[in-house]
């Protein structure tokens, strides 16, 4: 049993198995709650703004718990802390959002407002600790798959279990489960539904509880070929531990206080995360971002645009008549297209490694940039539902290569640091050389001793266990801070340390923040656009215009060597 966790297969099904617990529950979620903000109402621009809160947030926070994450060291590594940590909130998302009306009823006489109050937090919850928790995981699975080859096929593996969970996730909602027999156990159709989306939550998060690679190749490269061979060091007398814990104690304290102190820098130390990016990721995040708001602009508005355009229904007007009746219908279609969109995105998820191998990155990336345009084209000048749908249905290619191809890139990046980040790589070898010259403190009681994590991640060596059985003797290295402590210092600044290295968690993070911001850009100018307009023709020709100009970004993208050279 033990050598079939271990192995590499099983290691990649345990780590994706969370990834498809996620999309299912933001899937299912997201897709459920406008009509329960609609019918406790919320009128509808405040209801798209509720549904903004969490790609807002995302993107204040996923570059801060990347940065920290490559720094941060437990016995159970660097990333799943993170991960259960952005998982509890899920599941405490998914027992607030049934129960909203319960959870007001006990605080207040008018439920009403404090009804919403609870939904609008859910729904908050949910989608920022949902989409937030893929940054972590995308990064525990660069860290398992280092190897190019192994990494493209691990992200494959990552972006089937997306489209799969996204398929699940749009059915569960279209299943009447007040009426299964699920019904007198679970209750009625909406707390049947986040009981079952829990449950597999629930099962998806334990799975991780086996993912233990991570944490023993942590452990290898902290310790080191040196640390290793070196002989046990005699015990420290006892007034010596005495005094180190009292030392230790005194530090921590001082470290947190800094900590909190430098919580102000917050917006100049996201700034500089922002903004001190190189070049390779910056290209790349310019070209996510532009395909990610053409494919964004698709997806938020796909079934609207078939309600009103395709089936010239009215969705303002009175239930029951054929205006509203056209428009229902109109939207089942849409929910139809995108679904088989993510069966397509299964579909191409299954052979894209073979394609990259056939085609090579670049073919591939750009024929997928340039095949979305195209679609978009045809949707928005063809008047036939079938030729509208199967056009919406071959997007799942580009879906599927902006799930795995972008992280492919970053992992790559990473892993010949030399060659695609040498300005990083010479500054963390500068950056070391200094840290292992850095004296004592002044009193000559305590010093901190930095080591190059895996991918070149500059980390601590943190050990309470050290600091009360090495001897205080000089050129030692002691560790007093705790874990949260740094990571702590690592998010905010610390203005006495020395900058750390660049780990692939953060890079990842801006990645995910070109996803998060496509969804926001639409969602505060589409609206005007089409009331502009007066069609919704013109989300499909925006949809196209983000997607002409992503064609051209693509083309900046760094793929090999080659590039650099020019």
């Amino acid at each position: 049993v033990s050598m079939l966790f271990h192995s590499r297969k099983t290691q990649l099904l345990l780590v994706n198995s969370l990834t498809f617990g996620l999309e299912v529950c933001l899937a299912a979620g997201i897709t459920y709650v406008p009509p329960l903000l609609l019918e406790v109402g919320v009128e509808e621009k405040f209801m798209t703004m509720v549904l903004g809160i969490g790609p807002v947030l995302g993107l204040v926070f996923v570059p801060l718990i990347g940065s920290a994450s490559d720094h941060w060291h437990s016995s159970y590594g660097r990333r799943r802390p993170f991960i259960w940590m952005l998982c509890l909130g899920v599941l405490l998302s998914l027992f607030i959002i049934p129960h909203a009306s319960s959870l007001a009823s006990l605080f207040a006489l008018n439920t009403r407002p404090l009804e919403i109050a609870f939904l609008i937090l859910g729904i908050g919850l949910l989608d920022f600790c949902g989409q937030v928790c893929f940054t972590p995981l995308e990064a525990l699975l660069s860290d398992l798959f280092q190897e190019p080859d192994n990494c493209r096929q691990a992200f494959s593996m990552y972006a089937f279990m997306i489209s799969l969970g996204g398929c699940i996730g749009y059915l569960l909602p279209a299943i009447d489960w007040g009426g299964s027999f699920l019904a007198p156990y679970l209750g009625g159709q909406e707390t049947c539904l986040f009981s079952l989306l829990a449950i597999i939550f629930l099962g998806c998060v334990l799975a991780t509880l086996f993912v233990t690679e991570e944490a023993a190749t942590q452990a290898d490269v902290l310790d080191g070929p040196a640390l290793k061979d070196a002989p046990p060091k005699p015990s420290p007398p006892a007034c010596c531990s005495c005094q180190l814990s009292r030392s230790s104690c005194l530090l921590q304290a001082r470290h947190l206080m800094q900590a909190l102190r430098n919580l102000c820098t917050l917006v100049p130390r996201l700034h500089s995360l922002y903004c001190r990016i190189p070049k390779v990721i910056r290209r790349l995040f310019v070209a996510e971002l532009c395909s990610w708001m053409a494919l964004m602009t698709f997806m938020l508005f796909y079934t609207d645009f078939v309600g009103e355009g395709l089936y010239h229904g009215i969705p303002r007007a009175k239930p029951g008549t054929d205006a509203r009746r056209h428009y229902d219908e109109g939207v089942r279609m849409g929910s139809l297209g995108l679904f088989l969109q993510c069966v397509t995105s299964v579909f191409f998820s299954t052979i894209m490694d073979r394609m990259v191998k056939q085609f090579g990155t670049r073919a591939v990336y750009l024929a997928s940039v340039v095949f979305f345009p195209v679609a978009a084209f045809v949707m928005c000048l063809s008047h036939s539902v079938i030729v509208v749908t199967i056009s919406a249905a071959l997007t799942g290619f580009t879906f599927s290569a902006l799930q795995i191809l972008p992280y492919t890139l970053a992992s790559l990046y990473h892993h010949d640091k030399q060659v695609f980040l040498h300005k990083y790589k010479s500054k963390e070898e500068e950056d070391a050389a200094r840290l292992n010259k850095k004296s004592a403190f002044s009193k000559g009681l305590l010093s901190s001793q930095k080591l190059p994590y895996q991918n070149g991640h500059a980390g601590s060596l943190f050990s309470s266990s050290s600091a009360s059985s090495s001897p205080p003797a000089a050129g030692s290295a002691l560790c007093v801070s705790s874990s949260c402590d740094v990571s702590l210092m690592m998010m905010v600044g610390d203005p006495d340390s020395v900058a750390p290295g660049r780990g692939i968690c953060l890079d990842l993070a801006i990645l995910d923040s070109a996803f998060l911001l496509s969804q926001v850009v639409p969602s505060l100018f589409m609206g005007s656009i089409v009331q502009f307009t007066q069609s919704v023709t013109a989300y499909m020709v925006s949809a196209a215009g983000f997607g002409l100009v992503a064609i051209y970004f693509a083309t900046k993208v760094v793929f090999d060597k080659s590039d650099m050279a020019k």
